[in-house]
Parts: C-alpha cells; structure tokens; sequence
C-alpha cells in the first residue's frame, strides 16, 4: 500500500458501509500508467506523500480575503466551516444552504446521494471520498425558486504545521422549474501543501436551470482532486465556467448525464499550466435522452515546464436521437519544455444526430505577433494581448457582470504566471 493510502485510511471513523468502500479503495490502489484514465497523470509523487485529517475547527483569516466576494456566502478554511466568515441570510425563501456535518448530525433522511457506490478500479479518489467525506455544503433550491444573487461557496487553504487532506461532498439540488447561480472560489491563504478531495452532485429537476462558475486558484503546492457528477431531467439547464489557474497537481473530472428530453449542457473552461504545474481535465458527457444539446469550448496554455491534459468524451446513446453536441479544445504551447495532451473522443449509437468535435496544439500566430509589433507594442505585450484573447471565449456563457469578474481573475493570473 502506498505512503499516500496509508495516511488517509488512519483518519477513518465511519460505518460499516464506508469501512468497505474503504477497503476497497486501499485494495485497488493507486491507479497507474495502463490505466487508460490516468496514464497522462502519473501519481507516483503523490503516492510517496502523508497527510493528516484537517482538525475539527477552521483556524482564523484575514478577512480582507473576502473583502470582494459578497454574501450570501459558506465559506470553509481547510476544509472546515467558517461560521464567522459565512452569511447565507439574505437567501429567499425556499432556499436552503446548511453543511454536511450539521446535517450528519441531524440524521437527515435527505442524505441519500451518499449511498452512492464507485465500482470501477480507477475511481480509487471517489471510493475514498465515500469512505472518509465529513463535510461540505448542501444547496437545494424548492419548486419554482428563482435566486437572484448568485451564491457563493469560498474554499481556503490556510498555511499550517502540517500537510492536511479533507474530503468534501458538495450536493447542490434544484427542484422543477427552480433557477439558482453558484460561484466557487478555491483560495490560498499562505502556500499551504494540503490535499482536497471533492466530490459534487449535481441534480437539475424538469426545468431548472443552474449557472455554475469556479475558479480554482489553489496556492503553488496544493493538490486539488474534483470530480462533478450532475444529472438533467426534462428541458432542465446546466451552465458552468471552470478556471484551473492553482495548484501543483489539479484534476478534475466532470460527468453529465442528460437524462431528460431536451436537456441542455454548455461546460466551457480555461486550463492554465505554468511552472511544473499538471493540469488534468476529463469530461464524460452522455446524451441519453431526446432532442438534448451541449455545447463546450475548452482553451489550455502550457508554459514553462508545465503540462496540461484534456480528455473531452461525448457518448450519445441508443434512442437519443436529435442530439446536437459539440466539443472545441484549442491550446497554446508556449514553451519547448512544456506539454500539453488533448484527447477528444466522440461515440455515436443513434440517429439523426449532429455531432462535432476538434483539438488544436499550436504557438501564438507569428503573423499576429507581427502586427502588434509593427504598431510599436514590446513583445511581452503583444503575447500579452493575443493569449488574453485566446482564454476569453469560453466566458462568454454566464451573465455580463459575472463573466467580468471572471475575466479580471483569468487576466491576473495569466498576468502572474508571466503568460501574459
């Protein structure tokens, strides 16, 4: 057994039901290189490493990290709840936001997404989640709600003595004909070396709509392992941004099912690799049903010594017919030492459908570059420009004033790992 798997089985206290994921979990082990779902995501750093369980109480921060991130908000600081830091007041009602552990506490039948089970080998981060997950945030929005001010979900890693792992699960519900917005923010507060491993449950009723941005900005040598797993009935919206823009080794898996007649999914993202960092995202998308449409456009740029790994597969299935899917991944390589994998896959088992998909690898347009050198701009700004513009596409897909933000904390970013 590794180092890794060791460590995170002694903060074991469950039931017997989480006991045998567990031991299923540490059986399987680690996945490796001839694992077709991580052979372009070694673990063999992570394995060697140890973490303790994060303690019970959020330790205290400097407030002027949420000074530009309004309420209503649940804030967690590694990986606890932070009641001094948290206003969810000014929620309708019909809303109701609480944390897991409150509702463990509680005994709440509505607690059933957690009998979920994970089969496949290589879900060993999944398998631990379900073993060893205590907290995390709880969203269900009632039939016909409709939110106003998106609510946001602030995770924070302070620096501490030790290296801390937590295991959130997240669900977030929106009952028939229910609208909601939702922004993730992953902070660092002091380069901290933790791992989070989270698991998200998505589940749109019958027309229900859902915008969900995150911005993933973890400190240089955090470890942050994610997987989304959200579910479509019957004409229901499923809207999201992802920024991968932190972290030594980030990984993200998202899996979409459109179960319902006329379910609609745009899951755009930018993924930033500088330094020696690993960037990992792997789309899983079903089309299910009738007359169902999703729509992604991904941008990755790779620099330094980076590597950047995308992996966008679309399943349209047997009776889903009328389905229009279509996948874009365009990525800049800026760098002889970085590496950038693409890998879309497409597989067809209906009729009457419209399908596309493309990858592109490629350096900035020397033409491009020529032209805003000629009209006097220094090199550096003219990269600048054009890998700002690059990034910028798939924004587009959320309402004006949240696609702004989104797009000051890419330009900072992009502007901070020296890409532009």
């Amino acid at each position: 057994m590794s180092a890794l798997l060791d460590s995170l089985a002694a903060g074991f206290c469950g039931s017997d039901a989480r006991r045998a994921e567990l031991d299923a979990a540490l059986q399987a082990g680690l996945p490796g290189p001839r694992s077709e779902a991580w052979k372009y995501t070694p673990l063999r750093q992570l394995e060697r490493r140890t973490f303790q369980p994060a303690p019970l109480a959020a330790p205290d921060i400097d407030p002027a990290l949420l000074a530009d991130i309004p309420s209503p908000r649940l804030v967690f600081v590694n990986g606890r709840p932070s009641a001094a830091h948290s206003d969810v007041s000014a929620l309708p009602a019909g809303v109701q936001v609480q944390t897991l552990s409150s509702a463990l506490a509680a005994g709440e039948e509505a607690l059933r997404f957690l009998g979920r089970r994970f089969e496949r080998s290589e879900e060993v981060f999944a398998r631990l989640n379900a073993a060893l997950a205590d907290e995390g945030a709880l969203v269900r929005v009632d039939d016909g709600v409709q939110v106003e001010a998106p609510l946001q979900l602030v995770f924070i890693s302070a620096a501490g003595g030790n290296d801390l792992a937590w295991h959130h699960r997240h669900l977030i519900e929106l009952r028939a004909g229910a609208a909601l917005g939702v922004v993730e923010h992953h902070l660092d507060a002091g380069d901290a070396a933790h791992l989070g491993n989270t698991l998200v449950h998505v589940h749109l009723a019958q027309d229900a709509v859902l915008s969900h941005a995150r911005v993933q900005a973890d400190g240089s040598r955090a470890t942050a392992l994610l997987r989304t797993d959200a579910v479509l009935a019957r004409n229901a919206q499923y809207r999201r941004v992802d920024l991968e823009l932190g972290a030594a080794l980030s990984r993200h898996e998202l899996n979409v099912r459109l179960e319902g007649d006329n379910a609609q999914l745009t899951a755009n993202g930018v993924l930033l690799g500088n330094g020696r960092r690993h960037v990992d995202t792997r789309l899983g998308i079903e089309h299910i049903a009738r007359d169902t449409a999703s729509e992604m456009v991904w941008r990755g740029v790779a620099a330094n010594r980076s590597r950047v790994v995308f992996h966008g597969g679309i399943h349209i299935r047997a009776g889903a017919d009328g389905t229009d899917a279509n996948l874009s991944n365009k990525n800049l390589l800026l760098s002889a030492d970085a590496e950038i994998d693409t890998q879309p896959t497409l597989v067809i088992d209906a009729d009457e459908v419209k399908a596309a998909h493309g990858a592109t690898v490629g350096q900035l347009d020397a033409n491009a570059l020529f032209y805003l050198r000629s009209r006097g701009l220094p090199a550096q700004q003219a990269q600048q420009l054009l890998s700002a513009a690059f990034c910028h596409e798939p924004l587009n897909v959320l309402d004006a004033r949240l696609t702004e933000q989104l797009r000051r904390q890419l330009d900072l970013a992009l502007a901070k790992a020296g890409v532009a």
